[in-house]
């Protein structure tokens, strides 16, 4: 009777702290969401930014963000899955795989400020390159490659070991397995990881306030050779994110709509950010029922 007691007792205290960390979250996002949809409209979001006068929106920050976004996902997703192959399939253990590991969980638990001084370092000072996009992009893959390695290699895990041995079974390659039996298997844990690192890549400011800095050049979006200066592709020039815009405009913002602006774009970042994780969760559940499906 004691023991159905205090089990009883430690599950109500597990409902109490969840209900107050869901109360938590919820309550926030409501606040951000309430305080800045009313000021988000297709002007706000096709608007060039102001730094004196109102009126001001965030087409620059906004496209910046996804921008940096695709040319980060295109480095660390094939590095991270890489990673995360050799992790699973390939690394005995051992002192240097225990190494390799310790590495990869140091590189994850790294805060962003440190990732950003070391961008500032290398990417900035060292390559001689200034405040740009690629090495915001370069700075933004050196903490994302741990989570692409781990969930890449957590899902290569989950495949079940009948299909491996049944392909080696067969005479096929290792290699030729992994790429055509492991790796469909496994894509949905990976598309969702890349998803998720996605939304964590989209709403990082201090890294890249080091890195691909505090301004942007005027764009001409009619231009798309990425070699002109004046170009949106061009990935050696400076590019202020959303959430660095964010941060700057509380920070040092003398617009006279500066309250309006910081609401807006934070309800962007938050909805942006809630966007990635759901269809991370869609995604994830709609192709791992297609692939049970054509089993």
């Amino acid at each position: 009777m004691h023991a159905k007691v205090a089990d009883k007792i430690a599950t109500g205290i597990l409902y109490v702290v969840a209900f107050l960390f869901i109360t938590l979250l919820v309550s926030l996002f409501s606040y951000i969401l309430f305080q800045g949809v009313p000021y988000i409209s297709l002007d706000f979001l096709t608007s060039p930014s102001s730094t004196v006068q109102a009126g001001g929106g965030i087409r620059d920050q906004l496209f910046n963000s996804f921008y940096i976004l695709f040319i980060t996902m295109i480095i660390t997703v094939p590095l991270g899955v890489c990673g995360g192959i050799y992790m699973a399939e390939y690394a005995k253990p051992g002192k240097v795989t225990n190494a390799i590991r310790t590495c990869i969980e140091m590189l994850a638990s790294l805060p962003s400020i440190v990732v950003g001084m070391f961008g500032l370092l290398i990417f900035v000072n060292t390559t001689g390159w200034g405040y740009t996009i690629i090495g915001g992009a370069l700075a933004l893959t050196i903490f994302n490659i741990p989570v692409m390695v781990r969930v890449s290699e957590d899902a290569v895990r989950s495949v079940p070991q009948d299909q491996k041995e049944a392909s080696l079974a067969l005479g096929i390659t290792k290699w030729h397995t992994i790429k055509t039996v492991i790796l469909p298997a496994a894509f949905p844990g990976i598309l969702t990881g890349a998803i998720l690192a996605s939304g964590r890549i989209f709403g990082e400011a201090a890294a890249l306030l080091f890195t691909a800095g505090l301004s942007t050049p005027n764009l001409d979006y009619g231009n798309w050779n990425p070699f002109s200066a004046s170009s949106p592709l061009n990935i050696f020039r400076p590019a202020e994110t959303l959430a660095v815009h964010i941060w700057a405009v509380n920070t040092n913002g003398i617009m006279p709509d500066v309250q309006e602006i910081a609401a807006g774009s934070s309800a962007v970042l938050v909805l942006s950010v809630l966007l990635f994780n759901i269809i991370a969760r869609v995604t994830g559940k709609r192709i791992q029922k297609k692939l049970t499906a054509s089993k």
